[in-house]
Order: C-alpha cells, then structure tokens, then sequence
C-alpha cells in the first residue's frame, strides 16, 4: 500500500515572459573589418585623396566582399571599400582570375603581419602606404606623324590612388614569387614599407622613378 497523506503539493514553476530587446542605432554594434579592425579612428592626411579612397562611414564593412557593381559606371569604384579594392587588385595573372575569397584570406593574414610589425591599426597603415605610393605627375606622349615627344601632366588624385594599389599589389607578387615567404608576408612588407616611405618599396621605388622621368620632361 502507498500512504499517499505524506505527499505534498509541489508548485510548478512558471515561465515569465521573456521581454525582447532591439538595439538601437546608438547601441548598434560597431562595424569591424573582419571583427577585429575599427574604421572609427582612420585618418586621410593627404586631403585631395580624402574623396577617393573610402575608409569611413557607409564604407566600413565587416568584409571586403560587397558585391557591388563598381565598373558599371565611370567614378563608381571610388566608393568601392580601400581595402576590397586592394584585394581585388591581387586577383590578377590569369590563373587568380576570380579567386576573391582566396585574395580576401590573403588580406586577412596581411592585416595580421601589420599589426604585429607595427603595432598599430592595420587599415590606417595601408591608408597611409596609398597616399605616399601613388605618383604624383607623370608624362604622356605629345605629337603625331612621327615626331614624338613627352610632355610632364599632373595626375588627377583618383588616378594616384588606382596606380598606388596597383603598385603596391605588382610589388607584393613579385616579391612573393620563386620565394620562401608567402604573398601575405610580402604584401605586409610592400605596405609596411610604403607607409613609412622606404625606398625598400617596389611603389616607392617606381613612383619616384615615374616623378623622376616626367620632372625631365616639363
């Protein structure tokens, strides 16, 4: 027999409704370039290229993979992200044709190296490294009917920031090929070296010899 006088009544408990909180614009979590990077505090010192190279605002972003279709109109790409549009320029040479994510893990590791080399916010060194790596006149080709001569132009400030990364990015791969060292380390140096204005650097280097050659031409 089961003496049923010693059990008691055993309240059960009852859930409480759960209040759901929404973040507000001001509570937003703050963007970082693959959650580590803040755009917050990235400075353009050189103020004619603050207009072309898209670090801040609506142009930080978690990753640099937007999808955007920047060549469909002239100008476009200028709201293109900085650091996208320095992977994208290493996904030349025929065979990395297309290959973003593998170019987007390559900057990744890049802004690594950079912070330990330097210490400091990685953005903020490839900011400065396309200001000081972009040349700043340069000479074109004058005259027809077999009489040819170069003539010293000034190079428009988006022009400066397209040929900066291209350098920057041929600099790298170069270094990189037959090498020990891979591309991220060699990119970390080209940009690294570039930002402080060594002549170590493939676009430092080639930016003064473009300056050089046209300052002979005026």
């Amino acid at each position: 027999r089961i003496n049923n006088t010693n059990m008691t009544d055993v309240e059960e408990p009852v859930d409480t409704p759960v209040v759901e909180e929404f973040e507000t614009e001001d509570s937003a979590v703050e963007v970082k370039l693959f959650g580590k990077w803040t755009f917050d505090d990235i400075e353009v010192s050189d103020i004619s290229l603050e207009d072309y190279i898209a670090c801040k605002g609506p142009h930080a972003t978690y990753a640099p993979h937007t999808a955007g279709r920047y060549q469909k109109k002239r100008f476009r790409k200028a709201s293109c992200p900085v650091v996208e549009r320095l992977a994208c320029t290493l996904m030349k040479n025929g065979r990395n044709n297309g290959k973003k994510l593998m170019a987007n893990r390559i900057v990744r590791n890049t802004l690594e190296v950079i912070h330990l080399l330097t210490d400091q916010n990685p953005i903020q060194v490839i900011v400065d490294a396309i200001i000081n790596s972009g040349p700043r006149e340069d000479s074109t080709r004058v005259g027809g009917a077999g009489v040819v001569r170069r003539q010293a132009v000034d190079m428009s400030p988006f022009r400066r920031v397209n040929y900066a990364l291209y350098l920057i990015s041929t600099g790298a791969r170069e270094a990189s090929f037959r090498n020990l060292k891979s591309v991220s380390e060699c990119l970390a140096d080209e940009i690294i070296n570039a930002a402080r204005g060594s002549s170590n650097s493939y676009a430092i280097k080639k930016k003064d010899e473009i300056e050089r050659v046209s300052k002979s031409n005026r």
